[in-house]
């Protein structure tokens, strides 16, 4: 046996321990590639801010079960909607890191570390089901379109807290057991996964119902499933139930539409409870057990809606005139057609692509076992790419399920050029297989295409946007005494990370009140500032001209006192403070 054939043989035999290995490189990539931003703790994401805080909190003695943030609208503080699951994993390695160096690196290394570790869930998901649905050592390529995918490995990469890592790693491992064969495991990875990610949180529900359904097709079509969707129904019940009971806030203990509350407990125990009964009828004609997935879905669509009608609109459950003046701004929350193509484009290629060659697999697959394998995965394709449709935040989920019919595609492609016999038409199959179909191709051209590049205003903003959160510029502010300062709902969960002080509000939907109050007070009269100011408490009001927020409050309102403080307009009440020389902040003390 050549050296060749044995290294063929081990990727084979030993595929787990080398997708841990290309994990392990990748992870050390990372960490040298954004060295910089680990250094400089550059959490840029409001969420990562708050998870931070978060953690802080738990390890400072916080109950378990309060999740109140007391540095934002103070003095009463605003309850998350989040969970503590993925704070442990980062609370653990402080704890790990603390002996050995101090506080600010243990935080440091634990931000940087934490995010690396659903990823390597997610990568050992992705290559089994591509062993499974194309060949034994096709997970290779599944692991390059992977790192091709950069909507979905932004949410991996160092200093990316939150939950979304997380919540992928619970969709790849949703797929691996769509496809896998063995019924009561498929089952159980199915709603286990499905029960861990809605404890996290309700970001992928409609994916977690999208797979029920699945299951219960599976089951329709083929009466031997009917240990798979029993599986999948004890596994969601139960998984939900012990979610609800371990990490449900006391916050989330009444009936809110956002999170894992007695809402959606009693719906998923329910739905666990019907699928399980019907699985366990001996039903041997399809329609007789379509009859009965129907009845099912009915039974719970209908409870939902008389015992909470509450729940039938927006759940985060805001004012209008919050929606208007700030949840329907959001950008990540619009569909992919309403942003420009040179960011939507890179998105939507891996999907797109990957959805075509799920459908192929498919058919080619008709006839054989693998045909109960591959067509949940195209269907589960298709509804994440009509998701992307809805909000463009799918884009990370709809990359992953996209990366399995990728692969199909760029196999047959690579054995097309095998069966040719020629090295050259070989590597140049390889590179289109590599650049066309994983995205990266798309991803890098059009950096260099004059398609919708960024205006001079349009750079204005996004470098406010990197400089005003930055660690130093922040942490000038503490050479002030401990106060609540009033600031733009953006910036409020970066000042609270990196400073002493207290801030008014942050971008959640449980903390409406303040955000109405931060954009009533920039967009009013100098005197409405001065009172809202007042009511909560603020002495230091900071500003990041140029900041995306601040944008929308010029372009609301010309005049108004935002408006004003650019032009230079600053009232006799509002005292300059001096901050360092190249500060991109602004501040006055508010007497």
């Amino acid at each position: 046996m050549t050296a060749t054939d044995r290294l063929i043989a081990s990727l084979d035999r030993r595929w787990l321990a080398w997708a841990l290995l290309a994990w392990l490189a990748t992870a050390i990539w990372f960490l040298f590639d954004r060295w910089n931003a680990i250094y400089w703790f550059a959490l840029s994401d409001t969420d990562d801010n708050m998870r931070m805080m978060q953690v802080r909190a738990l390890l400072d003695g916080q109950g378990w079960y309060d999740l109140r943030n007391y540095r934002l609208n103070p003095p009463g503080g605003f309850d998350i909607h989040w969970s503590r699951i993925v704070d442990l994993p980062i609370a653990g390695l402080i704890l790990l890191f603390e002996p050995f160096m101090s506080t600010p690196w243990a935080e440091r290394w634990a931000a940087a570390i934490a995010p690396l570790l659903p990823l390597g869930v997610t990568m050992a998901a992705l290559a089994a089901s591509v062993r499974r649905l194309v060949a034994p050592h096709a997970w290779t390529l599944a692991l390059v379109f992977l790192l091709g995918a950069g909507a979905a490995m932004v949410m991996f990469r160092p200093l990316r807290i939150d939950h979304h890592g997380w919540q992928l790693a619970a969709l790849a491992v949703t797929v691996a057991g769509l496809a896998n064969p063995r019924r009561v495991r498929g089952g159980l990875m199915v709603g286990g996964a499905s029960a861990f990610s809605l404890a996290i949180g309700l970001e992928l529900l409609p994916y977690a119902a999208m797979a029920g359904a699945i299951v219960a097709l599976r089951w329709v079509w083929d009466r031997g499933d009917a240990r798979r969707l029993a599986a999948y129904a004890l596994s969601l019940g139960g998984g939900t139930a012990i979610g609800y009971v371990v990490f449900a806030s006391e916050a989330n203990r009444v009936a809110r539409c956002d999170a894992l509350t007695p809402v959606w407990l009693s719906v998923m125990v329910l739905a666990g409870a019907l699928a399980f009964v019907i699985s366990q009828v001996r039903a041997e004609n399809r329609l007789v057990r379509l009859g009965l997935a129907g009845a099912v879905g009915a039974v719970v669509v209908l409870f939902f809606v008389i015992a909470w009608p509450q729940c039938l609109g927006r759940p985060e459950q805001v004012s209008p005139e919050l929606a208007r003046m700030w949840l329907n701004n959001v950008r990540e929350a619009k569909p992919i057609f309403e942003h420009p193509f040179r960011m939507a484009f890179p998105i939507a290629v891996l999907p797109l692509i990957g959805l075509i060659g799920a459908f192929v697999a498919t058919w080619r697959a008709r006839g054989t076992p693998l045909f109960a394998a591959w067509a949940p995965v195209a269907l589960f394709g298709l509804f994440a790419c009509l998701m992307m449709l809805w909000q463009v935040r799918a884009g990370g989920a709809a990359q992953l399920l996209g990366v399995p019919g990728a692969v199909a595609i760029a196999w047959l492609l690579l054995r097309w050029c095998l069966a040719r016999g020629n090295f050259v038409l070989l590597a140049a199959g390889a590179i289109v297989a590599f650049l066309g179909i994983s995205g990266v191709f798309a991803g890098l051209a059009i950096q260099y295409l004059p398609i919708d590049r960024p205006t001079p205003y349009q750079q204005t903003v996004n470098r406010a946007g990197n400089r005003c959160p930055f660690l130093p510029n922040l942490q000038a502010l503490n050479r002030f005494p401990a106060q609540t300062v009033f600031t733009h709902s953006d910036l409020g969960p970066r000042l609270i990370v990196t400073t002493h002080h207290k801030a008014i509000s942050g971008p959640y939907h449980r903390n409406g009140g303040a955000i109405l109050d931060v954009h009533h007070a920039f967009d009013g009269s100098a005197e409405q500032f001065h009172a809202i100011a007042r009511r909560h408490g603020a002495t230091l009001l900071v500003i990041c001209p140029n900041m995306a927020e601040t944008t929308v409050y010029r372009a609301r309102a010309p005049d108004g006192f935002y408006a004003q403080l650019e032009r230079g307009q600053a009232p006799d009440w509002l005292e300059p403070v001096e901050l360092p020389k190249k500060s991109p902040l602004k501040a006055w003390r508010i007497r």
